[in-house]
């Protein structure tokens, strides 16, 4: 009797066993069916994106038109008054800060570039990328040493730059970047390489601690592209005075 009542235990756990496979093997192939549902989202988030990139293209370059005409406006202007043509000066200088003007002028360019590999099997790593704050420190040092516009591999550096890692790429004004990098700096170009190169500074520290390969260079003329990105205030607001109120 109990040889009997055990064959029907096992047989009760057989046929639970199998029950219980073939909901797994259901559910599978029910995921397999679905997964397909992420992979058409996926493609229509990246044609969203492919024509969201396309307006803000053609946006930007309407935008473009428009300030050439406006610059044309301007000098006609500055002609025919000279408080105009003062004013002009002192916008022109006001947007060449700000970023949004193309600019040209001495300086420097730093290339960074991850070390090279010497085995084959070497696990796919860059160093770089991994210590991104080393790219806005070699920012910062230029800026310290009067550096009037710098761009990081055709990014332009403005006050709501931000440089994180996400993922991986480096983003820059929101933009993935990639190595090598390419510095570029409009200033001094003896001030600005003598203050990357100082002893015990940010290159040296580069190239010993991280095995770096860094170049500076000094270049006669540099040409650097404004900032394509748009600058929203929240926050922020100009402070009127009770005068220019009055």
């Amino acid at each position: 009797m109990k040889k009997v009542s055990g064959m029907v235990v096992v047989g009760f756990i057989t046929l639970l066993i199998g029950w219980v496979l073939s909901v797994q093997i259901s559910t599978t192939n029910g995921s397999d069916q679905g997964g397909l549902v992420p992979i058409v989202k996926l493609k229509q988030y990246e044609e969203e994106l492919k024509r969201v990139r396309g307006e803000k293209d053609d946006a930007l370059q309407e935008l473009i038109k428009l300030e050439e005409r406006m610059n044309q406006i301007e000098s006609e202007k500055s002609q025919e008054d000279g408080f105009i043509k003062n004013l002009v000066s002192d916008l022109e200088k006001y947007k060449m800060a700000s970023g949004v003007l193309d600019v040209r002028g001495p300086g420097v360019i730093i290339t960074i570039k991850d070390p090279v590999k010497v085995d084959e099997y070497q696990e796919d790593y860059s160093v770089i990328m991994s210590n991104s704050d080393l790219i806005l420190r070699v920012v910062n040092k230029l800026k310290e040493a009067g550096a009037e516009a710098v761009s990081i591999n055709e990014q332009r550096i403005v006050g709501t730059t931000e440089i994180s890692l996400a993922g991986s790429a480096v983003n820059i004004n929101g933009t993935a970047t990639a190595p090598p990098y390419s510095i570029k700096a409009i200033g001094n170009p003896t001030t600005l390489e003598a203050a990357l190169n100082i002893r015990l500074g940010i290159i040296e520290e580069m190239k010993k601690k991280y095995n770096l390969n860094v170049d500076v260079a000094q270049k006669e003329d540099i040409t650097i592209a404004r900032y394509s990105g748009t600058v929203t205030f929240k926050s922020a607001k100009p402070v009127v005075s009770e005068e220019a109120a009055i």
